[in-house]
C-alpha cells in the first residue's frame, strides 16, 4: 500500500529527516540531480545501535550516493542499503514516488492474525 510521507518542500537537500513508516523509524533524504531524488532508509544504525542515520553526512563514494553514520562513520548506500565497509550490516530501504510535489512510499501489507 502506498502512503504519503511528506511534501517535497519539507525536505532540505542533502539533510536527513526522521519519520515513521508503519511504526518503523526511517530517514528521508532529498538528493537533487540524482536518479531517484528522494531516498528512504531505516534510521537505525546497526553498527552504532542507535537511531541516527538521519543525522549522517551525505556524499558520493565511487559513484554511489551514501550517508555516513554520525557514530562510527560507516557508509550506507541510499539506493540499496548496502554498508560499504561491512556487507553483513546492510539496512532496509523503501521505494519512493514523487508526484506533484508529494513524496509517497510503500508499506508492507500485514495479514490479520
Amino acid at each position: 500500500m502506498e502512503i504519503k510521507l511528506c511534501d517535497l518542500t519539507s525536505l532540505t537537500p542533502y539533510e536527513g529527516r526522521a519519520a515513521l513508516i508503519d511504526g518503523e523509524a526511517v530517514a528521508v533524504f532529498l538528493i537533487p540531480n540524482s536518479d531517484q531524488q528522494v531516498y528512504v532508509i531505516q534510521n537505525w544504525d546497526p553498527i552504532g545501535q542507535a537511531y541516527v542515520l538521519n543525522r549522517g553526512i551525505v556524499g558520493d563514494i565511487g559513484g554511489k550516493i551514501c550517508v555516513a553514520s554520525p557514530l562510527y562513520k560507516q557508509h550506507f548506500e541510499l539506493s540499496t542499503g548496502e554498508c560499504l565497509e561491512n556487507a553483513d550490516a546492510g539496512i532496509k530501504t523503501w521505494p519512493v514516488n514523487v508526484v506533484d510535489g508529494e513524496v509517497f512510499t510503500q508499506i508492507q501489507e500485514r495479514a490479520c492474525a
